[in-house]
């Protein structure tokens, strides 16, 4: 999975813009600017790496004659003490471009830690890990693509990508068999309808309505399972709603397809990497 440039290049100039403003008192003040140094990142824990060529692409689009010997690549496990990469370049851009290219590393890496621990706890069942909707304004893209680096595979990426009935838009529409009817009239061939139901009774309604994925929105496992035994196969079942990793084993041994979990993007701690001069 490649992310576009353009959209890269984008989040990053936004984030340079943002952080440096028009000059940086400290180092344009301090550093001569022909000075050249050498960094390197460094893991300070165990976990997950994404968002490497990110990171990197800060310097380069600070300065294009920046290079890099990289040692760990996306989607690959690091340990603690492990030299990610070396960048060499002009010591102001690497002064400058530390703090946006960590804060992107150490995000990404968080989600694709988090994400690779989820799927390594649901080994051996049927179910795969997914992300939601529940992503950070402007960077969802990069959120996903951590979540595959992890391990993970990507929920829709916005409301263009299927139709999803959530409770509000039932209650809104006034019936559930009614408002798949509405939307099976009206989506092309290839967008997939996924109903959240609470109930039994509305997983029930939902697969008399042909839905091809229902949602179990925080049923508790005997419910599930029950869920699980009724649907036979008929629809993807996807269970959501207070899903930890204390608990996320029992969810899978429940025999669910899917689950989902926004925690993954809205709430995941940063990986620690720290930048050293060399």
């Amino acid at each position: 999975m490649t992310l576009p440039q353009f959209y890269v290049d984008d989040v990053i100039r936004r984030a340079i813009t943002e952080d440096i403003n028009y000059v940086d008192v400290t180092t344009d003040y301090l550093i001569p600017e022909t000075d050249c140094s050498a960094a390197k990142f460094v893991a300070k824990d165990d976990g997950m790496l994404a968002g490497l060529d990110v990171a990197l692409r800060v310097f380069t689009l600070l300065d294009d004659t920046t290079t890099f010997t990289v040692y760990v690549k996306d989607g690959e496990p690091v340990k603690k003490g492990d030299i990610i990469a070396e960048i060499h370049g002009k010591t102001r851009v690497l002064l400058k471009g530390e703090r946006t290219a960590l804060n992107l590393l150490q995000h990404m890496s968080g989600i694709a830690t988090m994400t690779s621990r989820c799927v390594e706890l649901v080994k051996g069942t049927r179910a795969s890990i997914t992300d939601t909707r529940k992503t950070l304004p402007g960077l969802r893209a990069l959120q996903k693509y951590a979540v595959v680096c992890g391990g993970g595979k990507n929920h829709r990426y916005n409301l263009s990508d299927g139709a999803m009935l959530k409770d509000n838009h039932i209650d809104a529409y006034g019936s559930l068999t009614n408002a798949v009817a509405a939307l099976r009239k009206k989506i092309g061939h290839m967008v997939k309808i996924e109903v959240e139901t609470r109930t039994l009774e509305e997983l029930d309604e939902a697969l008399r309505a042909g839905a091809d994925v229902i949602m179990l929105d925080n049923m508790d496992y005997d419910t599930m399972k029950e869920a699980v035994r009724r649907t036979n196969g008929a629809a993807l079942l996807e269970a959501s709603g207070n899903v930890t990793l204390e608990n996320i084993r029992d969810v899978a041994e429940c025999g669910v397809d899917i689950i989902s979990l926004g925690a993954l993007t809205h709430s995941v701690k940063c990986f620690d990497i720290s930048m050293r001069m060399m």
